[in-house]
């Protein structure tokens, strides 16, 4: 049983006063926090404030970081690619404290419990208006990396607008996207009308014959000299200083999402780019700081750091890192501090900037964690909320099964929260294997605890839900399971699309990550054990189809469905593929054996 408030912060005030609860890493030299997880004292006078990949979570929730985080080729061994206890010794995180559970999947439903949930907008309400207020006025910026207005059911019957409205309360001064981009672009444009801060990326452009279009004539963010859909970036005063944030938003978006949605809007990564406008930046608005808000993944981020100077700061998302400490980027204009700030509303990044002479002299930053036990909910973020949930209330409470296992979704493989909904698309749709996008945002379910229908919706709320049962070779299926695992094992990180493995279902295979395009995947077979034939034809159930839509029901009505028959439901198998030549890789932890 998880502890009350009161006993809760009891106990970490015991702890802190015995030194057993030891602080974030904080700068360069590793210094720590006080005793109080949440004393962030002001450093310098420009404060970057940081979220990314909350996925539309309002209320607190539990979220399990994962043991499977494969670094390939130059990522070997480096952040992000750290988990469990490597990661601890890495970042210098005492064994068995808060913020190894924060960090870590180590002895999750155990510190769960005991902890309790993170997240949450009422408690970050708190947390970001306290440390702004110790800042001062002016001091502050807070910026929102993206993947915030999908992820929820409410998220999913208002087209986003209950998150802008939560943002707007919350105080976001800027943000960028990508899975904002899967609401028609006529969704789009209305939800960044209603955003009151700015909405910034400098990749996405409107395609030439759709220019002066209806529906962008008078969008704001167009600009029909570059045909920008958004402002490219904008500048803020800060503390005195002269702060420019450009966005980069997810530069694979109308490959990884239906290019339906938006079908006149192109995007890319676009260095170059993005090198010439930072030097037009310099030159023309003279800016001490130039920070990259962007949605482009991590180790994306690394590499663009190195290649494109005159950035001080990267906060980047997507890829749903929490990162302790950033990482030090050199290129031939300096160096560039990158950051991630994990997903889900669980954490929130203070970057803290001495700013002086024109340029960055110094910094500090924590990654702080939203432990809701520990912080008091803000009463008018509370109130909307309640008034947001109140008309869907019912359904999104309604108990479908109960968990026997801790049901999860993250990490390069089957999560086991992915099996679930694996299995119940073979169940309902009998068919021999099923497949599930590697999506990185969902929620956690602890063992005895309540399956919900908004557990469920948190796993698979898409615009795209729409579920197919068809006939696919052998063939057809490997080459499946090459693609999507050359988008996430490339060596060159420009060649990553952020998610992970494909989930499957009935279906085993040997994945050997450190392999070239198509010799990854081999020995496929059906969960009896008989051998995959290319030239064979097998029934194959899935969802999320990224170009045409699919004919069948929604998958959360079939997850539901499913859960509905079972009542009770443990994990019998988890296929998780056998993995070749991954021995002492630091990002792969209690994984089953070969």
């Amino acid at each position: 049983m998880s502890l009350s408030r009161r006993q809760f912060i009891a106990l970490m005030g015991l702890a802190g006063a015995t030194g057993l609860v030891p602080g974030l890493v904080q700068g360069a030299a590793g210094r720590r926090m006080p005793a109080d997880l949440y004393s962030a004292p002001k450093f310098g006078n420009v404060s970057l404030l940081h979220i990314t990949d909350v996925h539309a979570q309002l209320n607190p929730v539990y979220f399990r970081e994962p043991n499977v985080n494969l670094g390939i080729g130059g990522s070997f061994g480096k952040a992000p690619h750290i988990v469990g206890d490597k990661l601890l010794a890495h970042f210098g995180i005492a064994p068995g404290s808060l913020e190894a559970h924060a960090f870590t999947y180590l002895d999750f439903a155990g510190a769960a419990e005991t902890y309790g949930r993170v997240g949450g907008f009422a408690h970050l309400k708190t947390l970001v208006d306290r440390v702004r207020a110790e800042r001062g006025p002016g001091n502050s910026l807070l910026l929102d990396g993206g993947d915030t207005w999908q992820g929820s059911g409410t998220a999913y019957w208002t087209r986003g607008m209950d998150m802008v409205e939560a943002c707007n309360l919350l105080g976001v001064d800027v943000m960028t996207g990508h899975w904002e981009f899967t609401y028609t672009d006529e969704e789009v444009i209305k939800n960044v009308h209603a955003f009151k801060g700015e909405f910034v990326a400098h990749n996405v452009r409107v395609k030439e014959d759709a220019a002066f279009d209806y529906r962008f004539a008078d969008f704001e963010g167009f600009d029909e000299n570059t045909n920008h859909a958004f402002k490219p970036y904008t500048i803020r005063q800060v503390g005195g200083a002269k702060v420019a944030v450009i966005g980069q938003a997810f530069p694979y978006t109308p490959i990884a999402n239906p290019s339906r949605f938006i079908p006149d809007w192109t995007f890319g990564i676009q260095d170059a780019e993005l090198q010439k406008l930072v030097d037009e930046v310099r030159a023309s608005e003279k800016p001490d700081v130039v920070v990259v808000l962007s949605h482009n993944g991590m180790d994306v981020d690394l590499k663009m750091a190195s290649v494109v100077s005159g950035v001080d700061v990267i906060l980047g998302g997507h890829t749903h890192d929490g990162m302790p400490a950033p990482t030090l980027v050199k290129n031939r204009g300096g160096r560039t501090l990158v950051c991630n700030a994990g997903s889900n509303g669980k954490f929130l990044g203070v970057m803290d900037l001495d700013v002086r002479g024109g340029k960055v002299q110094d910094f500090r930053y924590r990654l702080l964690p939203v432990f809701s036990n520990l912080i008091e909910p803000h009463k008018e973020m509370v109130a909307f909320i309640e008034k947001t949930r109140a008309p869907y209330k019912s359904k999104l409470e309604e108990k479908l099964a109960v968990s026997s296992d801790v049901l999860y979704r993250r990490g390069n493989f089957n999560g086991t929260f992915d099996q679930i909904v694996c299995d119940a698309q073979r169940v309902v749709g009998d068919a021999q294997i099923s497949l599930s996008p590697g999506f990185r945002w969902g929620t956690t379910v602890l063992p005895g605890q309540a399956i919900t229908m908004e557990h469920v919706l948190d796993q698979t709320c898409i615009t795209y839900p729409e579920t197919y049962v068809r006939e696919m070779s052998g063939e057809e299926i490997k080459l499946i399971l090459e693609d999507v695992a050359d988008n996430l094992f490339n060596k060159d990180p420009y060649y990553q699309q952020g998610g992970d493995m494909v989930r499957v279902g009935g279906l085993d295979y040997v994945c050997d990550p450190t392999a070239s395009m198509g010799k990854r995947i081999s020995d496929m077979q059906l969960d009896d054990g008989k051998k995959i034939e290319p030239n064979k034809t097998y029934k194959v159930a899935g969802w999320a189809t990224v170009g045409s839509q699919s004919p069948g029901r929604p998958i959360w009505d079939v997850v539901a469905d499913y859960l509905r028959d079972q009542k009770t439901v443990s994990i019998k198998k988890l296929n998780t593929p056998k993995l070749k030549n991954v021995a002492g890789n630091p990002g792969l932890a209690d994984y089953p054996k070969a």
